[in-house]
């Protein structure tokens, strides 16, 4: 039977759910705090390009209309939250790579009381920094090449140019979260997205409401840790076999 799409948000829901057991949470502490560190660190400097921006273009302007920096400031967390969230995302996931996928191999031993060959300890997951960095830049090109074809499209179809950028962006958080456990197990990357596509609805799904979630401040910060879960739930579930 062709399991239902809706199946896909419901794999990051329990993802959330899992996030306070007592045998993960020091794996999940450290790429929340990655997050969080990051997160402010984007803030804080596009905040203060910002800041510059705005009183830069109010000494252009006449006295009169000192007002509009009331109406640039909004406009400029707007942008924050547009842009920066998405950068902040991407950058987060590529240097969390390795604890993702310690905290993903705890979750699946939880899961299945089976010890799987990995990361094991924190140590073992810094040294495995640089092979991380191998898998994330393989999802980058992917990613690169599908986004050519995305702006391409937006021109030539430029009304449905935010729902084809969400879907691409929405399958990628597919396939980088639900990847994790796959790298984990030894399996290469054109085999993770081959078993991924094999139930297309319930993962495009998964990714679209991480999607979304990313673009929720302070829901962002713990996205993260609880999609990889819900990824690693996938999994075990249905992608094992």
């Amino acid at each position: 039977m062709t399991p239902s799409p809706l199946s896909g948000p419901d794999y990051l829901l329990r993802g959330f759910k899992m996030l306070s057991q007592p045998g993960i949470r020091l794996f999940v502490a450290i790429p929340l705090l990655i997050n969080i560190l990051i997160f402010g660190a984007f803030t804080t400097l596009t905040l203060e390009a910002m800041s510059g921006w705005i009183n830069q273009v109010i000494e252009w302007l006449p006295s009169w209309l000192d007002f509009l920096r009331w109406v640039l400031w909004p406009l400029a967390v707007i942008l924050v939250l547009a842009i920066v969230m998405y950068i902040f995302s991407t950058v987060a996931n590529i240097i969390a790579s390795p604890f993702n996928g310690l905290l993903s191999e705890k979750v699946e031993e939880m899961l299945t009381g089976e010890e799987v060959a990995g990361r094991e300890t924190i140590a073992m997951a810094i040294a495995s920094f640089p092979k991380s960095i191998g898998r994330e830049c393989q999802k980058l090109f992917y990613y690169l090449g599908f986004a050519i074809l995305t702006l391409i499209a937006s021109f030539v179809i430029s009304p449905l140019a935010p729902l084809l950028w969400f879907a691409l962006n929405a399958w990628m958080m597919a396939l980088a979260y639900c990847d994790y456990p796959m790298d984990n197990h030894k399996l290469s990357f054109k085999e993770a997205r081959t078993r991924i596509s094999s139930q297309r609805g319930s993962s495009f799904s998964f990714g679209a409401l991480v999607m979304l979630g990313t673009m929720v401040p302070i829901l962002n910060l713990i996205i993260m840790p609880a999609a990889v879960c819900g990824g690693t739930l996938m999994w075990v579930e249905r992608f094992k076999k």
